[in-house]
């Protein structure tokens, strides 16, 4: 057999991260028996694709993939600039463009795709997506045609899917307005059903990107100017033009396949009946579950493998495949088990993710769906007939939900299915991965390889346990692609660290090595009062989903800034954007509030003429309020004004602050009353009124031992005595209840006022990201004990601070739907169609129920949750 200095000759032709892959799996193999040379046609080392965004913002930018020592390896060989057209198997030799030939004994082709084009007059002056001199030459053409045009260029970006959407917001950054122009009905058509093609079309409208959708593109318009052809726009088949300095064509991709096509007809020609590449009838060359093509020793891996007729354009899969395929040169039995198409991502601040079977196309699939597509809000859930078995999932404006359930796929939940949707207010049950569940699709690595990691396996250098993300991510990989599995990677890694005994690092994201704590403090001291100011100062990157909202709620707690200003709504949790709490029909719920559940029947004439006006469904609440369900998005601001004309304010039920205060009546009505709990109960209600905190906190007001009010279940709970009033603070419901302890007894108003204002504010400062206070006291070192030290007995001397720190919280207080309604600007936020300003929803159904309205939902379901199969009918 030939050799390379006593090495099997491999050759690999193309350089994008599946040939990466496979050079690094196979170069880093034992014993090193192999020569490997790369051919790539790019002038570059491979690079990461996935990425090319950032090179379209910042040329300067390093996309390198891996460590660039793998190049410079004995028995590995990049040559650049080596296009490959020629292959002849009876001698395995390739043939270069330029005239060089290489010898293999086995060939691998990674020759990945290009980027889909339009067969139309003016195609030519288009721009692709693909390399990373594609997105430099839009870089530029976007700086010339600033600097030609007395206004921001226009850049129409036909294709609405990943790369479209990324290649539009890369546009936008450059300081262009975006349009978008796709042919489907709504965008992301192979990654989102219509309800989150929908919802997703709003989100990006909100971006201030143009969407035209539904109508395909007809011809690229030019016009002569100086000689030179200058686009001015696209004519769509329905005749109306589109204006548009640059054009921008991302539809796809097409696998490169040529050179096994080139290799079918030379042979076919030659009548030597050798055997020939399958090719696919959609393109690509058709392999096996080990990578192996029809021709001997020629192997495929990537985006050009076709694999049970399906191309995949994916990180994921070209890795699983390279991994494969090292395996099987070096004689093992691994095989490639088919396309994980898993996607999580977020576009111009939009989260999208979809993963398994998320059109629930299994027989017999059952839908668990929280919709509300004016928001530009969709969480779907697919699982098996019997409600348990987790099949895939979508989500859209909040996916929060998928870093929890990806590596639950195809095994049966540990709860109901409607607990993992964070848009109903659930909290992800606590439960242990199994060693198997696959953490990173990417790089296919499991639980149970994090696991030996932390432990200390002896794989890595030294045999050291694994005690940091960085070190985590080197080890094994995970994390070091898209990136989506980071945070359930950091918690998998904490929580081995501490059974092992292991300190852990309190840093937030990895965009900051600050806890949430720390964070908080920072800030304060530093008088910012800015994102940028803090991501400047203290982080660094762009931020995430995870510190993102965490900034929001921490400039909140010290400005008491409007969640709607600019530069904050896009950080902000879902609900806080617009206020309100989206409903399962795409409506939203409105909720005054009711301090201490008192109100006048003056004021209880004008809830019920909101609510007879605007046909809303009417509940009292568990808190003692009226809940008005059904108001649509640009309905909002019309029914906030009635009632806060009348007198009323934000209920803030859609905010990380107090609720609500559920008092009794008390001892102004009650013959077992010993204090007067509702008065007590309206103090505390105007007093922490829109208190920005880690996560949401009510309270409770029981005017004797008979606890009506329920006060324990609170986080903070007040019971009257004959000795004053008892304090209990810690307690909630929820998925994992707990009661609240005491923490002081037999006190007066002004004692008890102080000690909760030093408690919520020690809360606010000291709790992590979105941590209950029953959480915070576990998790706090000494527990109640802590707790009673500082605010009782004020041991750090911060009680005086903590009290200070609340009456600027006071002081500061406005109701920020009085401070909407006075802002036109906030309030063109409230449209349920951008391009349409006076049009509503017309798809919301009802059904009467009990004399009032609900939501039409499926027939199969029996239930109003949102679990039925994907073709029932709907109620009439």
């Amino acid at each position: 057999m030939s050799a390379v200095n006593g090495s099997r000759r491999i050759v690999v032709v193309g350089g994008g991260p599946a040939a990466h892959r496979f050079t690094e799996a196979m170069a880093g193999r034992e014993p090193s028996n192999v020569h490997i040379t790369v051919l790539t046609e790019e002038a570059h080392v491979p690079y990461d694709r996935v990425a090319l965004t950032k090179a379209l913002t910042n040329t300067g930018v390093d996309l390198t993939l891996g460590d660039p020592a793998l190049w410079a390896r004995e028995n590995v060989t990049l040559e650049t600039n080596a296009r490959v057209n020629t292959l002849d198997s009876v001698n395995q030799m390739v043939h270069t463009n330029d005239g060089r030939s290489f010898g293999y004994d086995e060939l691998v082709l990674a020759t990945g795709s290009n980027a889909a084009t339009l067969p139309l007059p003016g195609n030519e002056h288009t721009h692709v997506y693909r390399t990373l001199e594609d997105v430099w030459a839009i870089n530029a053409g976007i700086e010339a045609l600033t600097a030609q045009l007395a206004r921001k260029p226009v850049v129409a970006t036909i294709g609405g899917g990943l790369l479209g959407l990324e290649a539009a917001a890369g546009s936008q950054s450059l300081g262009a307005d975006a349009v978008v122009i796709d042919g489907g009905k709504w965008l992301m058509g192979t990654q989102l059903d219509e309800g989150a093609g929908q919802a997703m079309g709003r989100l990006i409208a909100q971006t201030g990107f143009t969407v035209h959708g539904g109508v395909f593109p007809q011809e690229i318009t030019t016009e002569a100017v100086d000689g030179t052809e200058k686009v001015t726009g696209v004519l769509m088949a329905d005749g109306n033009h589109i204006p548009a300095d640059m054009v921008i064509v991302s539809i796809g991709v097409r696998p490169r396949d040529e050179l096994a096509r080139n290799y079918n007809q030379m042979i076919e020609e030659a009548g030597t009946g050798a055997t020939s590449f399958g090719i696919g009838p959609r393109g690509g060359i058709e392999i096996d579950a080990r990578c192996a093509t029809a021709v001997p020793h020629v192997w495929a891996i990537g985006e050009v493998a076709n694999f049970e007729g399906m191309c995949v354009g994916l990180v994921a899969p070209a890795n699983a495949m390279a991994e494969v395929l090292a395996e099987q040169l070096q004689g093992g039995s691994a095989e490639f088990g088919g396309f994980d198409t898993a996607t999580k991502l977020k576009l111009s601040g939009v989260d999208v993710a979809s993963f398994g079977d998320g059109f629930a196309r299994t027989e017999g699939a059952l839908e668990v769906v929280y919709a509300d597509a004016p928001r530009g809000l969709y969480q779907k859930i697919v699982v098996s007939r019997d409600a348990k078995v987790l099949l895939g999932g979508i989500f859209v404006g909040d996916a929060s939900p998928y870093q929890s359930l990806r590596p639950l796929l195809g095994r049966e939940l540990p709860a109901e299915p409607g607990a993992y949707l964070s848009a109903l207010g659930g909290e992800v049950p606590d439960g242990e991965l199994p060693d198997d569940a696959v953490l990173c699709s990417c790089n296919n690595v499991n639980a149970g390889t994090i696991r030996d990691a932390v432990g200390g396996c002896g794989s890595c250098e030294g045999q050291e346990p694994v005690t940091n993300l960085s070190a985590l991510k080197g080890c094994t990989r995970a994390g070091t692609q898209c990136g989506s599995c980071v945070p359930m990677l950091k918690k998998l890694m904490e929580t081995e660290m501490l059974k092992n005994g292991a300190v852990v690092s309190a840093a937030m994201c990895e965009h900051f090595e600050l806890s949430r704590a720390q964070l908080f403090e920072a800030v304060r001291l530093a008088g910012l009062t800015t994102y940028p100011e803090i991501m400047q100062r203290f982080g660094r990157g762009a931020g995430c989903d995870i510190c993102k909202p965490v900034i929001a709620s921490v400039l909140a707690s010290q400005t008491s800034g409007h969640p709607m200003e600019a530069g904050l709504a896009g950080a902000q949790d879902t609900n806080d954007r617009v206020m309100a709490n989206m409903q399962k029909d795409g409506t939203y719920s409105v909720v005054p509030r009711i301090p201490g559940g008192e109100i006048t029947p003056e004021k209880l004439g004008v809830i019920a003429a909101v609510a007879q006006k605007y046909n809303l469904y009417t509940k009292l609440t568990g808190g003692l309020r009226i809940d008005m369900f059904g108001a649509r998005l640009e309905q909002l601001p019309e029914i906030w004004k009635e009632l806060v004309d009348a007198g009323f304010e934000s209920g803030q039920a859609y905010g990380k602050s107090l609720r609500n205060v559920k008092t009794c009546v008390g001892s102004s009505w009650c013959r077992y009353g010993m204090l007067d709990s509702v008065a007590m109960g309206i103090e505390m209600e105007l007093r922490y009124r829109g208190l920005r905190a880690p996560h949401k906190f009510k309270m409770g007001v029981s005017g004797c031992a008979r606890e009506c009010a329920e006060a324990r279940a609170k986080d903070v709970g007040v019971i009257a005595t004959a000795e004053g009033w008892n304090l209990y603070v810690g307690g909630n419901g929820g998925a994992n209840p707990a009661h609240a302890q005491l923490l002081a007894g037999g006190i007066d108003d002004k004692t008890l006022i102080r000690y909760v204002d030093r408690y919520l504010m020690y809360y606010i400062r000291t709790a992590d990201k979105l941590q209950r206070t029953a959480r915070w006291m576990e998790d706090l070192e000494g527990g109640i004990d802590m707790v009673r030290s500082v605010v009782v007995e004020d041991s750090l001397g911060l009680g005086a601070e903590l009290e200070e720190a609340m009456e600027n919280h006071i002081g500061n207080y406005e109701d920020e739907w009085a401070a909407t309604l006075a802002d036109p600007e906030k309030l063109r936020r409230f449209r349920s169609f951008v391009n349409a300003p006076g049009l509503s929803d017309p798809d919301l159904e009802y059904v009467p129920e009990r004399g009032q309205h609900r939501p039409a939902a499926p027939v199969s379901l029996g239930a109003s949750i949102g679990i039925g199969a994907p073709n029932s009918t709907w109620e009439s």
